[in-house]
């Protein structure tokens, strides 16, 4: 890099290769970053680098399971060797299984609890060994609606959510008192159209579907870039993600009863699994899946929500504005 030209970001992405993480890489991408993809599965792996490539990034791809906390500290060490200092590092990778929790296998729910809470503890930890000494950095841990309200089928899920909300509370406060200066921000999403409903385990006969009408992967992406660059403690995507969150502070009995009755359904598609379904808890499902999952008819591809989130000083100084002149009209017809 020459004198004075622009410091080449360094980006890390767990879970990069499919669905949120795929579309958080190309965002990065077309910043022009060094994004360092993490991922199990080879195919998705090389697939998602030549996106990297394509969009004007350099790429690494490295094969790491995040439940895997030498490993992912292992990798840390040569992103930073290869790439230089880490500037963000992002928690997307997650396992699920949709199954009543009495169904579900010890082994099964450890397993989801290790990716999706303990894979962000993991990151969070080798981020942090790196970016506090040198007192700069940013996090993103990826939440939910659902690490503030539990739904029936997916206990593991919820739990490990729950979880992570718990431990960036936790941190943030240690942060706050070293005085540093590296961010930890929570992104929280909706439901998304992404692979996963193609390849989550199940104990039941039906696909899984997501609980509510999905937003696009790219939605996603764009909140949680967002996080990386601007001090906020947490943004929630979307009208569903806030509607169920103020549900449940009001009204969580009663949301209990009705998940009860609804949400059994609500998560299964009308197509069977086949014989041939093949899940990813355990390994990798071989090919590229990229981005988005099977529900593009019925995506949605923006969320006014997260546009008045970015914008909130701006919306709030136009209502303010807006206001005024009305109480100036007011008071100019009453005369």
């Amino acid at each position: 890099m020459t004198r004075g030209a622009a410091k080449t970001l360094v980006v890390v992405v767990t879970g990069g290769t499919a669905g949120v993480g795929r579309a958080v890489v190309r965002r990065f991408a077309r910043d022009r970053a060094a994004v360092a993809i993490l991922a199990r599965g080879r195919d998705g792996l090389d697939a998602t680098a030549k996106d990297v490539v394509a969009l004007g990034g350099r790429a690494l791809p490295l094969s790491c399971d995040v439940a895997d906390a030498d490993a992912v500290e292992e990798a840390a060490v040569e992103i930073e060797e290869k790439l230089g200092p880490v500037d963000i590092w992002i928690n997307v990778a997650f396992a699920g299984i949709l199954s009543r929790f009495v169904d579900i296998s010890p082994e099964d729910y450890k397993r989801v609890t290790e990716v999706t809470y303990f894979g962000q503890v993991n990151g969070t930890r080798a981020a942090l060994r790196r970016m506090l000494p040198r007192n700069r950095g940013s996090i993103v841990l990826v939440g939910s609606a659902l690490a503030y309200r539990g739904i029936p089928l997916q206990s593991a899920y919820c739990g490990a959510k729950h979880a992570i909300q718990g431990f960036q509370d936790a941190v943030r406060s240690e942060l706050y008192h070293a005085n540093s200066h590296v961010h930890l921000s929570m992104v929280h999403l909706p439901g998304v159209n992404t692979p996963q409903f193609d390849w989550m385990k199940s104990n039941l006969p039906r696909k899984p579907k997501p609980a509510s009408p999905p937003y696009q992967p790219e939605v996603a992406a764009d909140a949680i870039h967002y996080a990386a660059f601007h001090p906020r403690k947490q943004i929630f995507v979307g009208f569903p993600t806030v509607k169920v969150i103020w549900a449940d502070r009001f009204a969580s009995s009663l949301l209990d009863r009705y998940l009860g009755a609804t949400g059994f359904k609500g998560q299964q598609d009308k197509d069977l699994i086949g014989a041939g379904y093949r899940d990813n808890l355990w390994e990798p499902v071989a090919g590229d899946y990229g981005a988005h999952g099977r529900f593009d008819a019925e995506a949605r591809s923006l969320s006014l929500q997260l546009l008045f989130t970015k914008h909130r000083n701006l919306m709030a100084t136009a209502a303010l504005l807006g206001l005024a002149c009305l109480l100036l009209r007011n008071r100019r017809v009453g005369r």
